[in-house]
């Protein structure tokens, strides 16, 4: 960490119009905070302090806020002094539901079709990947998009992907609804004539009965991940690597906290050892508040009796802790947001089965999330909590229903009768043309409706249900918000319930802290919270709403600690070894896109990768991981993950 000179201090203080005096007494090496912040616009979010003019932080949390008269002189000679020449800073972002734990795991192995524009950038990226993706290896792209983002309105065909993959395979995850794989993918499944549709799914067929690459969920999206399922894993050194990236994306965009939401084929423990080794070496550089997700249809009692007996109830620190069970309790219980389809109906067993589950977790004082789409399941299940409710008491169990995209008033005041939470995400910045297609427009006007959940005083937030349904960018949620507009541009939400930016703000920090019971130590700028920042790249106040989705941090901070700079604080920035394997996509074209920049034939995305990976030096190749990506030497019998040559930075 760089130590500011006095002259760079004395420099600070005259652009404030303040002198620098001797330091007193009391300013010591051990009482001195160990960064201050100032010179720009900082908004708190804490009503009693709205808007300081610095900001002050000692191990791990704010120590001080206020006149920049009164923090600039306490800096020592350990002290580094940010001047934030006139930006904008925040609370650091933090996602109610996102699948942080799997998206980490697989990260590296997935390109990204976030932000970008246009089709016809999209399969540019396709196809430079393909170039450069080595047997046996797929190339994935799991979800963060819609068609309607891009210009062309449409998905790539079939035609299209295979032509651009004729022998790698290739995945295509489109939201919940329907899969993309070229004949490669299809050989390696080894889907034929002879297989049979799964359940809610269905394996689209040319006439003769061989299937065309085209899976679609009808509505049970088990059949798309599934498949994704049978692709070639990260080794376990990788995944570290993988998810060390995923969380440095986040990072970019603001992000300094998040609750894991589970997920399928996400078994507890086995698939939570990277995550843990990462806390375990305090490399973790996002909070993770983590849920528990059953994995066995007919036997969840099972395993949430097992998990309430040996494990505790937020266990873990201020980085890593448990935060309870779901978003699947029972499978019984699952309803499904494919707007194309028709609301599946949930089956008679899903009270008896939900009732089971529920009973161990309130008698365990454990939490508990829900998916929920429609009211129906809502309704149904509100059932269910207030029976048990009657029985054994749920005051202070901060339980929630996931999404609820169509809950209707009265389940709401059902749901603040019991004291329960509703945690809500962008799924409608990506799927509002598909329900406006189906139930109409009007019917989209307040779906979800937030506005009418916070003048209700229903405990409410933000996030993203990233990484495999819409995208991990939290701004895209703001803009949502904010202008009631898809990414595809379309306004389903009228001004009426769109919420004010920072009202908005708050659904994606403050008010997030309650659905993980830190009410009080995050989600503010305030003397004793934890230190979680970002400084923006441009004012959200400020910028034209379309402008919203399109903001990052030039830096964040994570515990008093940097985890992300850019532009002017890119050398504060830590290093980051490139993405293993040498392949992936990450190295180059990153994570989501800069929907402004024109990604044309992805060279541009291609040379600021080259930027970023170089951030590590590298004993093989340099700083030129281009030429390791084009070499043809084999790495062995591993050249399956390693690629060509191999690369030494990866060890960091």
């Amino acid at each position: 960490m760089t130590e500011p000179t006095r002259r760079a201090l004395a420099g600070g203080l005259a652009a404030l119009g303040l002198a620098l005096s001797s330091r007193s007494p009391a300013m010591t090496a051990d009482t001195a905070p160990d960064m201050i912040l100032h010179n720009g616009w900082i908004t708190t979010l804490d009503p009693a302090n709205p808007q300081p003019q610095a900001v002050a932080i000692t191990t791990g949390r704010f120590s001080a806020v206020g006149e920049a008269a009164a923090i600039l002189p306490t800096a020592g000679p350990g002290t580094q002094v940010i001047d934030l020449a006139g930006r904008r800073m925040i609370p650091g972002l933090i996602d109610n539901h996102i699948h942080i734990i799997r998206g980490g795991l697989n990260y590296n192995m997935e390109l990204r079709w976030d932000g970008v524009r246009s089709l016809a950038d999209a399969m540019a990226m396709l196809k430079a990947q393909v170039a450069v993706t080595p047997a046996p290896q797929w190339v994935r792209i799991v979800g963060g998009f819609t068609e309607h983002q891009f210009a062309e309105k449409r998905l790539p065909t079939l035609e299209e992907v295979n032509a651009a993959a004729p022998d790698t395979p290739v995945f295509i995850l489109h939201l919940y609804d329907r899969a993309l794989l070229n004949a490669a993918a299809l050989r390696v499944v080894g889907y034929d004539k002879n297989t049979a549709n799964p359940p809610g799914g269905e394996i689209q067929r040319a006439p003769d009965g061989t299937p065309t690459g085209l899976l679609l969920a009808r509505p049970n999206a088990t059949i798309l991940y599934a498949t994704l399922a049978r692709g070639p894993k990260l080794p376990f050194d990788y995944q570290l690597n993988s998810t060390r990236h995923f969380m440095r994306d986040l990072n970019r965009l603001g992000v300094t906290g998040a609750i894991d939401a589970g997920g399928g084929n996400q078994n507890y423990p086995d698939d939570y050892e990277v995550i843990q080794k990462l806390a375990a070496d305090d490399q973790l550089t996002v909070r993770i508040a983590y849920n528990l997700f059953t994995q066995k249809p007919k036997a969840e009692k099972e395993d949430f009796l097992r998990w309430t007996s040996e494990n505790k109830y937020q266990q873990g620190d201020d980085y890593f802790r448990l935060n309870g069970a779901g978003e699947m309790l029972v499978y019984s219980a699952a309803d499904f947001e494919d707007f194309r389809v028709e609301r599946p109906e949930m089956p008679p067993e899903m009270e008896p089965e939900l009732e089971q589950v529920v009973r161990v977790l309130v008698q365990n004082r454990w939490p508990w999330r829900l998916h929920a789409t429609y009211d129906q399941t809502i309704s149904r299940a509100l059932d269910v909590f207030e029976k048990v409710d009657a029985e054994m008491p749920l005051g202070g169990l901060h339980w929630i229903f996931d999404h609820a995209e169509t809950v209707s008033e009265k389940s709401l005041e059902r749901i603040a009768r019991l004291g329960g939470g509703v945690a809500v995400q962008h799924r409608m910045a990506y799927q509002g043309e598909y329900f406006v297609e189906r139930y109409g427009a009007r019917a989209a006007e307040a779906t979800p409706p937030v506005a009418q959940m916070l003048e209700m005083g229903v405990k409410v937030s933000a996030g993203t249900d990233a990484t495999r349904v819409a995208s991990y960018n939290p701004w895209v949620a703001l803009y949502w918000l904010t202008t009631g507009k898809t990414v595809g541009g379309m306004r389903i939400t009228p001004e009426r319930n769109t919420l004010d930016r920072e009202t908005a703000l708050r659904m994606l920090t403050e008010k997030v802290t309650w659905f993980s019971n830190e009410e009080g130590r995050k989600g503010h700028i305030a003397v004793g919270q934890l230190a979680d920042i970002a400084v923006l790249d441009r004012d959200y106040f400020n910028v034209p709403g379309d402008e919203v989705q399109d903001i990052t941090s030039v830096l964040t901070v994570v515990g008093g600690r940097i985890v992300h700079g850019a532009v002017d604080y890119a050398r504060l920035s830590p290093p980051l070894p490139p993405a293993m394997p040498d392949w992936s996509p990450v190295n180059r074209f990153g994570g989501y896109q800069d929907r402004a920049a024109r990604q044309g034939n992805g060279e541009n995305a291609f040379a600021r990768a080259v930027a970023r990976c170089c951030d590590a030096a590298c004993g093989v190749h340099g700083h030129d991981h281009a030429r390791a990506w084009t070499a043809s030497t084999p790495a062995g019998k591993d050249a399956g993950f390693w690629g060509a040559l191999g690369c030494s930075c990866w060890a960091f």
